[in-house]
């Protein structure tokens, strides 16, 4: 066994790797290596989640944002964007055809806009709360104060995603404007952590600027943080911001980092996203193959899907569809895997 197996072996048996470690490791990729780490990740998601698959129902509610991140295609400045948001009765409308179709949980996600107030806020989340009490809600809406999080988990939201992009404050400087700091958004998850949250972290793969050390401290921060969830994707340049020109995050990559995950945390909830599907078309069942678990289908009305364009070529159809949950099914199904309908809260 060479020098990065044992590596591997000491995070199975420790979880834990020193930051050196993780860099050569991650540095020393190979895909002899990368087998050898999807066959232990396999080995951990099916010893605490079997082959179950949760699926999230997706309702991208609104694409304004008042920030104006770098790599982002709905950032404020990007005046290309066809800007939309939805009322309450068609984010209810969302969930009643999710809940029709198998979803148990539903994730509100949506740019940092000031229009929904905590007020409008609480009252859909306790509106979705009382029409599906037996659903977990998940909101991703971005930074807020304290408050405003405690209210919204008194009001019945359950979890938060909220990705930390990169723990390196002069790397998220980097792909950020001053207005945002890596130390906020990590008080933010600490925070969320405290209240009492099933919490979800994660970062981009391949961004500008990222180096293997740079991951090595994402995956330090994860150990601590101890999140529910941790979302990863490739990073997918969009044509309308300062990092059009730069190359994507690889497939390869992307796959290795969520195999590595599932070794450090192996309780952990791993979506195979929707950036994974973008980039290869067999991007999620990879994914899945890779230690994943979760896959987050979107239940948006058709005609705005195309507006919350995060990155280019995002995928909103077929199986990326909730009306498409029968391929996906079929498609999970051919590799080993079901999808369950089931809350499917975290183990951690």
């Amino acid at each position: 066994m060479d020098d990065l197996q044992q590596l591997v072996q000491k995070l199975q048996n420790t979880r834990h790797l020193e930051k050196e470690e993780w860099a050569a490791l991650i540095r020393g990729r190979t895909d002899m290596l990368a087998e050898y780490v999807f066959s232990l990740a396999r080995k951990e998601r099916h010893q605490h989640y079997g082959h179950d698959i949760y699926i999230r129902g997706l309702i991208e509610f609104t694409n304004y944002c008042k920030n104006d991140c770098y790599y982002c295609g709905i950032r404020k400045s990007n005046a290309g964007v066809m800007r939309y948001r939805l009322g309450e009765e068609q984010i209810l409308s969302c969930c009643s055809a999710g809940y029709a179709l198998g979803f148990r949980t539903f994730v509100l996600q949506g740019g940092e806009d000031g229009w929904f107030t905590d007020e409008r806020m609480i009252h859909i989340v306790g509106a979705i709360k009382s029409r599906f009490p037996d659903c977990a809600l998940t909101l991703s809406i971005g930074e807020r104060s304290k408050e405003s999080y405690q209210a919204l988990f008194q009001a019945g939201a359950d979890r938060y995603l909220l990705r930390h992009e990169t723990f390196n404050a002069a790397h998220y400087s980097l792909l950020h404007p001053s207005s945002l700091t890596a130390a906020s958004r990590q008080k933010c998850l600490w925070t969320l952590k405290d209240i009492g949250y099933q919490v979800g972290a994660g970062f981009m793969v391949g961004a500008p600027g990222q180096t293997p050390e740079y991951l090595a401290e994402d995956l330090l921060f994860l150990e601590k943080l101890k999140p529910h969830m941790v979302g990863i994707g490739p990073f997918i340049p969009h044509h309308a911001t300062p990092f059009a020109g730069e190359p994507a995050g690889t497939l390869e990559e992307t796959l290795f980092l969520l195999g590595l995950i599932r070794l450090l945390l192996p309780k952990v909830l791993l979506p195979a996203t929707t950036a994974l599907g973008t980039i290869a078309p067999n991007g999620r069942e990879l994914g899945i193959l890779s230690g994943a678990n979760v896959i987050m289908p979107n239940l948006s009305p058709a005609n705005v899907r195309e507006n919350y364009t995060l990155y280019d070529n995002k995928l909103c159809t077929g199986a990326e569809a909730a009306a498409g949950i029968q391929e996906l099914k079929d498609r999970m199904c051919a590799i080993g895997y079901q999808i369950v309908t089931d809350r499917g809260d975290s183990r951690m």
